[in-house]
């Protein structure tokens, strides 16, 4: 067995998504004839993604991926005028939905009363205020504004019967960022091992999904970007875990963010109080089984902030976080929870 190559996921990738905090360290083995390496790599859900997996020939196709990620942004894509998602945004009381959508709103649902209405996707009219939306205003929300928009804020307006999705306010509108990146690094996923390949590591905007490893038993590697003293800059590495199979989010403030009044203004909207997340917490990296599920209940540790965050996660089996805070003293720290995949002191 010799090396033969390294793959890195560059910091260009990292940056493209404004809050993804992972970088992949991929080391590419030969062993004779069995099996190969294949790497596939495009454009969807507004960044980028890139499929690695090893197979005996070359199963799935970037013609394929494309594919089936460009129907998913047809779906729920914010960015996609004509998507169902903006089509429901622009009616009066909703419409028809695909499995696509009503995969990621029940989801939305369990996740949005699991947190006590932390995540929820209804926050799209306070993000926009907020400038992280498609469009971006010419100054920040006032009170009243805030006040005025939070009446088409909250799950409560929404039901889904079967397939129709209704809403109860026309200004009701739905962003399903929060896991839409996670849930098409889900869909590769499926793909791939419906065509029986069982070794891969699927990376979209950052958010990751690992089966298997490399030939000869090498398991994959990731490492988790970090943060310095002054905030301004990321250190190469923080941590390199090797979480074996599952998915890997990351959720962080000092990516994606902007300036107003002299302060830094957090991408995570609370949706309770119509105001950005400002606490110790600066990224949390979650571990789940898949990747809709670790990419749904990261903004939403992230909002919690750091103690009620351990307090949600204490004796849970089927997630669990690395959390980068900082300290009474602005020292960066941090502290992993037991269910945690692939974490070594």
């Amino acid at each position: 067995m010799t090396l033969t190559s390294i793959s890195v996921i560059t910091q260009r990738l990292i940056q493209a998504t404004g809050v993804c905090l992972l970088a992949v360290v991929l080391f590419a083995f030969s062993n004779g004839n069995q099996l190969k390496r294949y790497e596939l790599s495009g454009f969807a859900q507004g960044t980028t993604y890139q499929v690695i997996y090893y197979a005996p020939d070359s199963l799935v196709s970037l013609k394929q991926t494309d594919s089936l990620l460009r129907k998913l942004d047809l779906s729920v894509s914010l960015y996609e005028p004509s998507s169902l998602i903006n089509q429901f945004n622009r009616s009066a009381d909703g419409l028809v939905v695909d499995e696509h959508f009503r995969v990621l709103i029940t989801k939305s649902m369990q996740i949005y009363k699991d947190t006590e209405g932390l995540v929820d996707p209804t926050v799209k009219p306070l993000v926009d205020a907020w400038g992280f939306g498609v469009v971006k205003p010419s100054q920040e929300p006032s009170a009243a504004q805030i006040t005025a928009l939070l009446q088409n804020v909250g799950m409560k307006h929404i039901k889904l019967n079967s397939n129709y999705l209704y809403k109860d306010r026309p200004g009701v509108q739905l962003d399903l960022n929060g896991l839409a990146q996670g849930y098409s690094v889900d869909l590769l996923a499926g793909l791939l091992e419906r065509h029986h390949i069982s070794n891969y590591l699927i990376e979209l905007g950052g958010e990751l999904r690992i089966k298997g490893s490399k030939p000869g038993g090498e398991p994959f590697a990731i490492g988790i970007e970090g943060v310095n003293d002054d905030a301004a800059s990321a250190e190469p590495m923080r941590k390199v875990i090797k979480p074996g199979n599952g998915a890997v989010t990351t959720s962080g403030n000092y990516r994606k963010h902007h300036q107003s009044g002299g302060k830094e203004i957090s991408h995570i909207i609370d949706p309770l109080t119509g105001y950005p997340v400002q606490n110790e917490l600066i990224s949390v990296t979650v571990y789940a089984k898949d990747a809709i599920t670790a990419d749904g209940y990261d903004n939403g540790l992230l909002a919690m902030g750091l103690n009620r965050a351990l307090g949600f996660l204490a004796g849970r089996k089927d997630i669990g976080a690395y959390m980068v805070y900082r300290d009474r003293n602005g020292a960066v720290r941090d502290t992993v929870t037991p269910a945690f995949k692939g974490y070594q002191k």
